[in-house]
């Protein structure tokens, strides 16, 4: 099977809980579904999504799949935005220097 696109993916809010809970330590499915307050088979479906865009992987010990954060697709991501945090910087930038003028110029008054 292909893999899914990242961007779709991460489109999901729950999906996006489940990469951050794991960004802290690899889990089991049955504490993702303490954590996230939710039925198992949800988190189970999730999981799948997640594994088949490559963004954890699963490791068997015995009955139980301890799940872990695979951050390389995560880097691919970041390289794509990284023009777009340029151009939101270059216009943070220039607000705080605009904020700094307003700022002076209600001090000469």
């Amino acid at each position: 099977m292909p893999a899914r696109d990242p961007f779709t993916v991460l489109a999901d809010p729950t999906r996006r809980r489940i990469l951050d809970l794991l960004r802290e330590q690899d889990l089991m499915v049955s504490e993702l579904v303490d954590l996230l307050r939710t039925a198992q088979p949800n988190v189970s479906k999730h999981l799948k999504v997640l594994d088949e865009a490559h963004l954890v992987n699963a490791r068997v010990d015995g009955p139980r799949r301890h799940y872990a954060l695979v951050s390389e697709p995560l880097r691919e991501l970041d390289q794509w935005l990284e023009p777009y945090r340029r151009t939101w910087a270059g216009r943070l930038d220039a607000l705080e220097a605009h904020l700094d003028e307003m700022t002076d110029d209600e001090g000469e008054s």
